[in-house]
């Protein structure tokens, strides 16, 4: 047992617990938007939170949470209440008062530039053309965070608009790849959890779902 620290005195980096993990899983709300391909992050996360048995309660900002403990690391899985264009609306307050501690934080967001069936994990890296996180990145000043993509695929017809295409829901062919890229996603998230983002790049990355 530790000896009692004296009064007054500060907690060093070393004794200080880790904060949780907070796991963004972005989307438009409202029943308008569910199951559509803008959503897939916010899907993977409540894949992840079924698994675990972890309830989500609503606050009243639309925003909902779960809360629940993985791998022996304390972690809030977050559907933000915002539309997808203004995610850093939720993100960054929520990030600033867990201390902002960027690597503890994962975005989980769709992704029209890979195929249905693939994820890609990365620590850091630019917006990509994603609204939401181009809000996101300017609403914590920073680049420098982990995002985990799910793969939506683009419209089959190249003159199709591409917004239409990722407010769209899926096509009922697509159910069987969907839930292997949704069950692909949670493994991977597990895996970050458990063992953390490098060992989780090396097993998902470019990899395609079954």
């Amino acid at each position: 047992m530790p000896p009692p620290r004296r009064r007054g005195a500060t907690v060093t980096e070393q004794e200080r617990p880790d904060p949780p993990l907070l796991v963004f899983g972005l989307r438009n709300p409202t029943a308008r938007y569910a199951n559509t391909r803008h959503n897939a992050g916010a899907m993977a996360v409540q894949r992840l939170a079924k698994r675990h048995n972890i309830e989500f309660q609503q606050r009243s900002n639309g925003t909902v949470v779960g809360r629940g403990k993985l791998s022996g690391r304390d972690v809030r899985l977050i559907l933000p209440g915002t539309y997808m264009n203004v995610s850093g609306d939720a993100v960054g307050p929520m990030v600033r008062r867990f201390g902002k501690r960027l690597d503890s934080i994962l975005i989980v967001i769709d992704e029209m530039d890979l195929p249905l069936g693939v994820v890609r994990l990365r620590p850091y890296g630019s917006a990509g053309g994603h609204n939401g996180m181009k809000s996101i990145i300017h609403s914590l000043g920073t680049q420098d965070f982990p995002r985990l993509r799910i793969g939506v695929g683009r419209p089959s017809d190249a003159g199709s608009d591409p917004i239409r295409h990722v407010l769209s829901r899926f096509r009922p062919d697509e159910k069987k790849p969907l839930e292997a890229t949704l069950e692909r996603a949670a493994d991977c998230m597990e895996l970050l959890i458990r063992d953390g983002i490098d060992e989780a790049m090396n097993e998902f990355n470019g990899r395609q779902a079954e």
